[in-house]
């Protein structure tokens, strides 16, 4: 695999992956009270921890999505 498809190679997955967090953003506050409740049900947490869980869920995502993805395809692109 050469420099040059592995920059597109993460760029696309930064690309995705941008779309995911936009996408759980999105749902966690627009559907906040359902979500909540069938999590509340599943996992046995009180609601008030779920919107702890929710934000650290999103907090790290995106920061492994910066370190993983983001980050090593702009370092490509300065190189090349």
């Amino acid at each position: 695999m050469t420099i040059e498809a592995f920059t597109e190679f993460l760029g696309w997955v930064s690309v995705i992956n941008i779309a995911v967090l936009g996408i759980s953003a999105t749902l966690v506050v627009a559907m906040r009270g359902p979500i909540s409740k069938i999590h509340s049900k599943f996992f046995g947490l009180d609601q008030k921890d779920l919107g702890r869980a929710y934000f650290q869920y999103l907090a790290q995502y995106k920061i492994a999505m910066i370190v993983l993805s983001i980050a090593p395809y702009f370092a490509l692109k300065i190189m090349a």
